[in-house]
């Protein structure tokens, strides 16, 4: 008979567990079974709940492959309750907060800093936390004509005084000068009159100029295509050849997986077809790149890949899930020494794919289970429809029955977070089932889901998150943000 004691650890671990799965997959946005409202109103209970009764754990979630949007939330919730945090949970939290605001995108990172404002959160932490983040950042220039409000309000939150002199006559009073002598700058004044000054700007600055002074489109991708980041590069290249601009190219070889593979959805069927060589080994490269020292070393895997009609998801989250079944099946191809992938539209090319069809995950994980795998991955929203229920009988029969010694590995991997169960929707009770977001994580997610099977507690939990921690932090050294240093404060800031 298990403890009262043991009883709160097992309801601990899997109220943890519930949060990180919906951590990793949930964003707040419409998904196809649950309008945007109802995903707001229930991750919003979730990081709620987490924050009050498993605080030290809440925070070391952002060791884990937890997406932007959940990141924020977390580090957003931990400042807003910073009087309600012990000492040493201040300098771990600190020292967390500020690793994962270096890995988050500025533009995440600033609309953080606007909201933290509205909420008037702004106790020492937080104001040293982001002056650290703002004097961390590697180009200021770059900051003040890209992210120009962002930083701007920033400063004027934390009370900081711009790194330079000139950086905040340029923030705060921009006619004030002639003109700059930082070249970033003093592009961006002369880019008001003058359109040769656009193309030394970072293109989602300079469209902006181009669109006010009705330059050429074609000309102008053609001529700022060496300002572009490589996500802008795969984003445009398509539109740009409308336009004759062959030189918004990007190398897709040297793309992350899952981001390669939403770009390849997002092409025609025939386009597809034409360039199978080309898209096919950049797939490949970039699953055997994500696949690292586990390459091969996975034995003989089987996957059940969803591309059924759900796949095609929302208008905000357009084919994400069927995205990410994409990107794994390339990774699953990488890792396996004999893989085979069975899709539950009964298609056999994955480059082809497309949402059709309905969800016979049962009869899928039955000629899965036929091949006798070491492992067996299973990709999919878990709606089973074709007929209801059967997944779930089968893995039950499975486990119970014919495989009670477990030969074979079992993992759900869910792309989407049901709002409804403040989790993704299960196969089986004795199923562990992981959310999913990037390809990329699919080897760690396949270790925390072994947790997720009801047989370990919170301490191996726990044990397992202090590993995480360790390795995500790079060192344990002192920060300014772990004391609570107060942040030199700006005279004259407007």
């Amino acid at each position: 008979m298990p403890t009262d004691e043991s009883f709160r650890d097992l309801v601990a671990a899997e109220d943890v567990l519930l949060f990180v799965n919906a951590a990793i997959t949930a964003t707040g946005q419409r998904e196809f079974h649950s309008e945007a409202g109802g995903q707001r109103l229930s991750l919003d209970f979730l990081h709620a709940y987490i924050l009050g009764n498993y605080r030290d754990l809440y925070a070391a979630v952002l060791a884990l492959d937890i997406n932007d949007h959940n990141a924020a939330l977390i580090i957003r919730g931990l400042l807003e309750s910073a009087g309600e945090a012990t000492a040493a949970q201040r300098g771990s939290e600190g020292r967390l907060i500020a690793r994962r605001l270096a890995l988050l995108p500025p533009p995440r990172v600033y609309r953080l800093i606007r909201a933290l404002r509205a909420a008037k959160v702004n106790n020492r932490r937080t104001r040293a936390i982001i002056r650290d983040w703002i004097a961390a950042r590697p180009d200021p220039a770059l900051d003040a004509v890209k992210y120009r409000p962002g930083l701007k309000a920033a400063l004027r939150h934390t009370h900081l005084a711009p790194p330079t002199e000139e950086l905040g006559t340029f923030l705060f009073r921009p006619a004030g000068r002639a003109a700059y002598a930082t070249p970033l700058l003093d592009a961006w004044r002369r880019a008001h009159f003058q359109k040769s000054a656009l193309y030394e700007l970072p293109y989602s600055v300079a469209e902006g100029f181009a669109a006010r002074q009705r330059v050429d489109r074609g000309a102008f991708l053609q001529r700022i295509a060496p300002q572009m980041t490589r996500l802008e590069q795969l984003r445009l290249q398509e539109s740009a050849h409308g336009h004759d601009a062959g030189a918004v190219r990007t190398d897709l070889a040297r793309m992350p997986l899952t981001r390669l593979a939403g770009y390849v959805l997002g092409l025609a069927v025939e386009d597809r077809v034409k360039r199978r060589t080309e898209l096919t080994g950049a797939l490949r490269a970039a699953a055997r790149r994500a696949a690292g020292p586990h390459l091969g070393s996975w034995g003989r895997v089987a996957a059940v890949l969803d591309d059924s009609f759900s796949t095609a998801a929302s208008g905000q989250k357009r084919r994400r899930p069927l995205t990410a079944a994409i990107a794994s099946h390339y990774l699953l191809e990488a890792l396996a020494a004999e893989y085979t992938p069975l899709w539950t539209s009964g298609r056999t090319d994955a480059l082809l794919a497309y949402p059709y069809g309905a969800t016979p995950l049962g009869l899928r994980i039955l000629d899965a289970l036929d091949t006798a795998p070491d492992r067996l991955l299973i990709v999919s929203d878990g709606w089973d429809n074709a007929p209801p229920g059967l997944a779930a009988e089968v893995l039950r029969i499975w486990r119970t029955r014919l495989d009670p010694e477990r030969r074979t590995g079992v993992v759900h991997l869910n792309p989407v977070y049901d709002a409804d169960d403040f989790d993704v929707r299960r196969l089986a009770p004795g199923v562990p089932t992981a959310g999913l977001r990037d390809a990329e994580d699919l080897p760690a997610l396949v270790e925390l889901a072994a947790f997720a099977e009801g047989r370990t507690g919170l301490a191996e939990l726990t044990a397992y998150l202090e590993t995480r921690t360790r390795a995500f932090l790079p060192t344990p050294a002192h920060t300014d943000a772990d004391a609570d240093a107060v942040p030199t404060p700006v005279e004259a800031t407007p």
